[in-house]
């Protein structure tokens, strides 16, 4: 559990005196199923987790909002309200809040002057979402009243993936932003991303806990990576189009393959037709508590991202392999846009000491790194937790 004491201790050793000031969270994100299907139109099956990002922010008179991050101690970021909000290369993670910031003005908010600082407890490069986590953060600090209801945190999410989208300049889909925004304790959301419909899904999975296995390596390839196969999917939906009509790729069916030449792009579409129906058995088998069912799920995931969409490695394929030899993994699969970052296992709760020391070992003596697990609990949607009484 993070200490928020050391936050607010943190936030006055910058700013000064915290009485009336407010605490914030705002969870990561693990994708349990329904993986690159985001941006294809299709069901996500997302969880809001316990780990995250803190803040303690306060409001000033003044006309800047001042932000600070333990990440990044000699650094802060300081935005003028009244001036025009311009990417700054000198401090890279400052361009959230200046995005957010610059969209909620165009959006016709008036964010106020604010002192904040931000500490957060998702390991550093996982695929756990950071930006949509700290998007969704800075919206909530600045404008509450989009944590009102379900809309105003559905509009909230829309304005964090423009800026993520047109500001940042990362083609992502909608599924981050939703999860942080709209997330439930003890629940996972279906999420439909053609049209921002969802629902909530109880997640209780009993006598197993969902592990996240994080690879420890530096994910210098998603980026490009991932726009990559964001042309290679319009690209096969695009060919299909010529001879059916649908708007996005996940309305397609593996007949549909036929009619495309290129290896390549008939691979990446059949990995969105494949996972799509995997994202609909698994909620069944959720709903009628087979377990079992879901675990074979996420390895058939996990194969089909490695094989037809090759957004896996090394380093994702050897700690599924290995959770999976372990006693008590029912299955297990990559998270996130890959190519680093973490993995899922379910796994029984009494046998998942035993797994990670084996999963660490094996993991260890192929790769050459030392793998991190976090055993998390799903949690609620970005919000205020207190306000900080001196």
């Amino acid at each position: 559990m993070h200490d928020i004491t050391h936050t607010i201790e943190r936030f006055e050793h910058h700013f000064g005196p915290a009485h009336g000031a407010k605490v914030y969270f705002s969870p990561g994100r693990v994708n349990i199923i329904g993986e690159h299907i985001d941006y294809n139109g299709g069901l996500v099956f997302p969880a809001a987790i316990s780990l995250g990002m803190y803040a303690v922010a306060k409001e000033t008179d003044g006309d800047e909002v001042v932000v600070r991050s333990a990440d990044f101690p000699e650094q802060e970021v300081r935005i003028a309200l009244s001036k025009e909000i311009l990417l700054d290369a000198s401090t890279p993670w400052g361009n959230f809040p200046r995005g957010i910031v610059r969209y909620l003005k165009a959006a016709g908010y008036h964010p106020p002057g604010m002192h904040i600082y931000l500490e957060s407890t998702l390991p550093k490069s996982s695929g756990l979402s950071s930006s949509a986590c700290i998007e969704c953060l800075m919206a909530a600090i600045l404008e509450p009243s989009m944590l009102k209801n379900d809309a105003s945190r559905t509009e909230m999410a829309l304005l964090c993936q423009r800026v993520e989208n047109e500001f940042i300049g990362v083609q992502c889909g909608i599924m981050d932003q939703m999860s942080i925004a709209l997330g439930k304790k003890d629940h996972a959301l279906l999420l439909n991303t053609s049209d921002i419909t969802f629902r909530h899904v109880p997640l209780l999975p009993g006598e197993y806990l969902i592990l996240i296995m994080n690879t420890k390596k530096p994910r210098n390839l998603v980026e490009s990576k991932y726009n990559e196969r964001l042309y290679e999917c319009r690209k096969a939906l695009e060919i299909i189009q010529k001879k059916k009509n649908i708007k996005y790729l996940v309305e397609a069916v593996e007949d549909d393959l036929h009619d495309i030449r290129e290896p390549v792009i008939a691979q990446r579409a059949r990995h969105v037709i494949t996972e799509q129906l995997r994202v609909k058995a698994a909620v069944e088998a959720l709903e009628k508590g087979n377990l079992l069912e879901l675990g074979r799920l996420l390895d058939a995931s996990h194969t089909s991202l490695k094989d037809d969409y090759e957004v896996s490695g090394l380093e994702l394929d050897t700690l599924v392999s290995a959770a999976r030899s372990a006693e008590g993994c029912i299955g297990a699969r990559m998270t996130g846009a890959g190519f680093g970052g973490c993995a899922i296992a379910l796994v029984k709760r009494d046998a998942a000491e035993k797994l990670i020391e084996h999963v660490g070992k094996v993991y260890q003596e192929k790769t050459g790194l030392s793998a991190e697990f976090y055993q998390c609990t799903t949690s609620d949607g970005v919000g205020i937790l207190s306000e900080v009484q001196l």
